[in-house]
């Protein structure tokens, strides 16, 4: 941590924004993880739920309970206490495989993105399927996750003309990021594949697939046989 940083902002009465920086970086995030699980697993009385974002984390409180001044303080302690290697293991989710059926109908931008960056489908598929991705946040729609770790070489620019409806399931990427949508809803980002997995089930006892600090793995299960190699 620098002198600047955390950087606490009240959101009303009921929230505190808490920022560790202000760029898309693993050693920040790893910051934020911490602080996000440590706080959850204190159950401190009046705060009422803990929102992890790239660099940033919102804890929302019950006023009548607990006041910003004593949550800073207790914020204060985790980040003092904390050792790199506390944080580094606090980042560290889950592994999870998410299967994909690349180009065709299930990644109708894929000759798209080929065609951006000079590189044939088998290269895209290997470049998004090679890094061990971090959930950094869930956003945008319930479940959907903004992942960390694209490799350059497949940045590419949003859409021109948004989509009125991306299908649930599909991986994108969208400038420095991928994801994947978890609910039918209109989108922009550039579609290369889709999961069968299903991100965002309300009615199930888990009803997100992933959560912050989980780390993926894209698996190539269909490459579309229309889609040239």
């Amino acid at each position: 941590m620098n002198e600047t940083y955390p950087r606490y902002h009240a959101c009303g009465d009921s929230g505190l924004l808490v920022e560790f920086g202000t760029v898309i970086d693993p050693s920040v995030h790893r910051q934020v993880m911490h602080v996000y699980r440590t706080l959850k697993a204190k159950n401190i009385g009046g705060v009422l739920d803990v929102v992890p974002a790239y660099a940033s984390l919102l804890v929302q409180i019950d006023p009548w309970r607990i006041s910003f001044e004593r949550l800073r303080m207790e914020i204060d302690e985790v980040l003092a206490d904390a050792s790199g290697t506390e944080q580094e293991h606090a980042a560290e989710g889950r592994i999870v495989d998410i299967p994909v059926s690349y180009g065709g109908e299930d990644g109708p931008d894929l000759e798209e993105v080929c065609r951006y960056h000079g590189l044939s489908a088998k290269e895209v598929i290997a470049l998004h399927t090679a890094p061990l991705y971090t959930v950094y946040m869930i956003g945008f729609t319930p479940g959907f996750p903004y992942l960390g770790g694209l490799d350059p070489r497949l940045i590419t620019p949003r859409r021109t003309t948004p989509r009125k409806r991306v299908p649930a399931g599909s991986v994108g990427i969208a400038d420095r990021q991928t994801g994947i949508y978890s609910i039918d809803s209109p989108g922009g980002w550039q579609l290369i594949g889709r999961t069968p997995l299903r991100l965002f089930d309300p009615k199930g006892k888990r009803p997100f697939l992933l959560e912050p600090g989980d780390r993926i793995r894209f698996v190539p299960i269909l490459v579309h046989k229309e889609v040239p190699i």
